[in-house]
């Protein structure tokens, strides 16, 4: 089905936050809203944790530790080469998917620091190595250098990590859990098994698992998000195949959405709340104006590509936040916010504060 509907820049906003669970919280799974949002970004450990909180009622950290304790929910690196907190189930088949980007990865940045090493050959001798056990990744660097002597240990076990499906373990990634990274190959840590989709299939489903979470958007604001390249062609494809809506936004951009999904009310109300660090509501976002101004995100971006927490105030970031080493949020406002508003995000503050405090059961 097709529409020319026109929807303005606040339906755009709120139909995002609406299906991101962040004009209210709701009181599903921790696991089912991470189905929803596709994963949640996970370089920051505690970013997925923070994540839930903005959006699940009543959020216990416990649940998610729970999750990747029993292996039901993994960390790795999958889209765009980014560690994701994600279903085990969808990582098995969003994995291969991302081969294309961290196969990039490596040539673009890390295939010009080898000396003489076969990349075949390392990636062959860290599933050896890997079989059977877990290694940090000092370890597997140190390993690998030992059979490949002259080489970065850091390039090598970079190397492994690009080319092998590799789960983050805990402790690491645990809401009070410490120390180095470690990786356990997937099929060992999660169990054998084959992906649910592959080839152009999986690529439709990421696509409509994207729109169903962050819809509408541009082609360009699936293919940010995913890393994946050439996507018109298949989104197309699908609406022709009366799967997808197309929508114009704002200023004529041109939108696709899931065909059935609603259009949110520009007045919805939007709480206060504070978004994630890495919340992919704003990161690796070619639409992120719906929620943020460009001047506001350049001034939160860092040099190392660090990001803080993003606080939103009626549906758009207004600043950043931040924990400090004793646990107390700081928030840090770049845009003018009046004093009732201010109160709202003060609320908003003391609830991340007492989850951030909360005692490690």
């Amino acid at each position: 089905m097709t529409s020319s509907e026109r929807i303005s820049l606040e339906q755009w906003n709120r139909t995002v936050l609406t299906r991101q669970h962040l004009l209210e919280r709701v009181d599903d799974d921790a696991v089912e809203v991470l189905d929803r949002c596709v994963g949640l970004q996970s370089q920051d450990p505690r970013a997925a944790f923070f994540g839930l909180f903005s959006r699940v009622v009543d959020f216990d950290p416990a649940e998610l530790d729970g999750l990747m304790l029993d292996r039901e929910v993994v960390r790795m690196a999958l889209l765009r080469s980014t560690v994701f907190c994600i279903d085990a189930a969808d990582a098995r088949w969003i994995r291969p998917l991302a081969q294309p980007t961290l196969d990039a990865e490596l040539r673009t940045n890390h295939l010009r620091n080898v000396v003489a090493a076969d990349p075949a050959a390392v990636t062959r001798h860290a599933r050896e190595l890997l079989t059977g056990r877990e290694m940090s990744t000092k370890a597997l660097g140190a390993a690998l250098a030992e059979r490949f002597p002259g080489e970065s240990a850091s390039t090598l076990c970079t190397i492994a990590r690009c080319t092998l499906p590799l789960v983050q373990v805990p402790p690491r990634g645990l809401f009070a859990g410490s120390g180095a990274t470690t990786y356990r190959l997937f099929d060992e840590w999660v169990g054998p098994g084959e992906p649910a989709v592959t080839a152009d299939e999986a690529i439709k489903d990421l696509i409509r698992l994207y729109l169903r979470g962050f819809g509408p958007s541009t082609v360009a604001g699936v293919q940010s998000w995913s890393g994946l390249t050439r996507l018109r062609e298949p989104i197309e494809a699908m609406e022709r195949d009366w799967e997808l809506n197309r929508l114009t936004g704002p200023d004529g951009e041109e939108l696709f959405d899931l065909d059935g999904l609603d259009i949110a009310s520009a007045d919805e109300p939007a709480p206060a709340r504070l978004l994630a660090p890495f919340d992919n509501v704003v990161v690796a976002q070619a639409d992120r104006r719906r929620v943020i101004d460009e001047d506001v995100y350049k001034a939160m971006a860092t040099p190392n590509g660090r990001l803080p927490g993003f606080a939103m105030v009626d549906g758009r970031v207004v600043g950043s936040w931040r924990v400090d080493a004793a646990g107390t949020v700081a928030v840090e406002y770049l845009r003018d916010v009046p004093a009732s508003r201010r109160r709202a995000l003060a609320a908003e503050v003391d609830a991340v504060s007492e989850f951030v405090r909360r005692p490690n059961d």
